[in-house]
């Protein structure tokens, strides 16, 4: 079906507006002068910065008050992971409105105007945050949406302008074949979400079919693993892309770039890790492919970049305690998160508390999560956040922790800050796309409380 254009629509309905992805267009229309409202199953901060910014937002699933929308001037948008049969997607399609799912409309909304995308598994939305976060450095018009809620910007969503885009392209229900973007980077091709894709085949095809939309593949540049057709960014070589001398220096790391012509030393970066060296690299690679004369405004800006909310924050960090927050939920996040913690903290106990994301992903790679979760000290283990999933016979938290061995247990969340004093370790990394982040605010004043 062809959409209308959208500036024909005075009117959006966003169902799923708390979501990451849905709030950063929410926000984007609200901008633009259209009348936006959503719905959401739970209100949370999200929603709240969103109404504060003048969008009326629902929690319940009462059409009565949507009658005076008109379908002639009403776009409905819709997540992925929203059900066909959700009464409000039911309704608005029985009465003839216009509804489309927000990826879609992400590519209708770029298309036609230079866009950067981030694609992989695993690092685009650090990757395109830091993107975000170069491009306003260097005062550059653009609009950015992400995947997270960046520090600098205490949003997920920023524009300067429209003279660019960037946007974060993700494979889950091939939603990325909706964008038409210009460059684009591809930092992980770990196979994910088999529960859409069935075989690591089909998963592999569609990020095919992905950079296949770009018309120039010496514009899109690749992660050290990845094979696809497009530039792989080299460690420690002396190829066009390369990252080297990767070092910790004043508890910053630091490295040396390269990009065809333009070579930048010493580049200082606050994120911890050789994952936020390659992620900060491949956003370096799109910037300077599109500006050549910022690089030296980029290289600087990297330092200044101070992260996403749940991306290895460091919620409390003293002598005796460090408790991380992430979002990892893939056995190689969780890997990237492990191994940033064993470099930082080589001499203390490590601890893990981590909710298993979809019943689905936890079957699929069961043994990969047994081999990475059972490197910590303590595992400790919430019963698995099933999202849209209906649970699995035989796969749940218990099941895995039996798998890791004897230092892993199945935990309620009301036991976790009995269950960190208990297990003696000086650094907790709490991990999870699930509900575990509200779990880490509620220690955080647990522990504050009774220091």
């Amino acid at each position: 079906m062809i959409m209308k254009h959208l500036t024909s629509y005075k009117t959006i309905f966003c169902i799923g507006i708390g979501g990451i992805g849905m709030s950063a267009i929410a926000r984007y229309f609200n901008n633009n002068n259209a009348k936006v409202f959503g719905y959401d199953r739970t209100a949370s901060k999200l929603t709240q910065q969103l109404e504060l910014e003048g969008i009326s937002i629902q929690t319940s699933l009462d059409t009565q008050h949507l009658k005076p929308l008109s379908p002639e001037d009403t776009l409905v948008i819709y997540t992925a992971a929203i059900s066909q049969q959700n009464e409000l997607l039911t309704y608005f399609k029985s009465k003839g409105f216009d509804c489309y799912k927000r990826a879609r409309v992400l590519g209708e909304i770029t298309k036609d105007k230079p866009t950067l995308a981030i694609a992989g598994t695993h690092g685009k939305t650090t990757t395109s945050a830091i993107l975000a976060h170069l491009l306003f450095e260097a005062q550059i018009n653009f609009t950015g949406f992400l995947g997270g809620v960046v520090n600098n910007f205490d949003s997920n969503y920023i524009s300067t302008g429209c003279d660019l885009f960037v946007v974060e392209a993700d494979e889950f229900d091939r939603s990325f074949l909706y964008l038409q973007p210009t460059k684009a980077c591809v930092i992980a091709q770990d196979p994910d979400h088999l529960d859409i894709y069935e075989t690591t085949e089909q998963f592999n095809q569609t990020f095919k079919e992905f950079v296949q939309l770009i018309p120039d593949s010496s514009h899109v540049f690749l992660g050290p693993q990845v094979n696809l057709n497009g530039i792989n960014l080299e460690l420690n070589s002396l190829g066009k892309f390369t990252l080297s001398n990767v070092k910790v220096v004043d508890e910053a790391f630091q490295f040396d770039f390269k990009l065809n012509d333009v070579e930048l030393k010493s580049v200082r970066s606050n994120l911890p890790g050789l994952h936020n060296c390659i992620n900060s690299a491949l956003a370096l690679a799109l910037a300077i492919s599109e500006f050549p004369e910022k690089a030296e405004v980029f290289a600087k800006a990297i330092s200044t970049f101070k992260g996403i909310k749940r991306r290895f924050n460091k919620v409390i960090d003293t002598e005796d305690l460090v408790l991380i927050d992430d979002y990892a939920h893939h056995p190689t996040e969780i890997e990237a998160v492990y191994q940033t913690l064993k470099e930082l903290y080589p001499n203390k106990r490590k601890m893990v508390v981590f909710q298993p994301h979809l019943f689905s992903r936890t079957r699929d790679f069961e043994t990969d999560f047994t081999s990475v979760l059972k490197q910590f000290d303590v595992v400790a283990l919430l019963e698995v956040y099933p999202a849209r999933e209906a649970p699995i016979k035989g796969v749940n938290s218990t099941f895995l922790a039996q798998k890791i061995g004897n230092h892993a247990k199945v935990i309620s969340k009301e036991s976790i800050y009995q269950e960190v004093l208990s297990s003696q370790c000086e650094v907790v990394a709490m991990l999870g796309a699930g509900d575990i982040g509200v779990e880490v605010s509620n220690l955080t004043k647990q522990l504050k409380t009774n220091v």
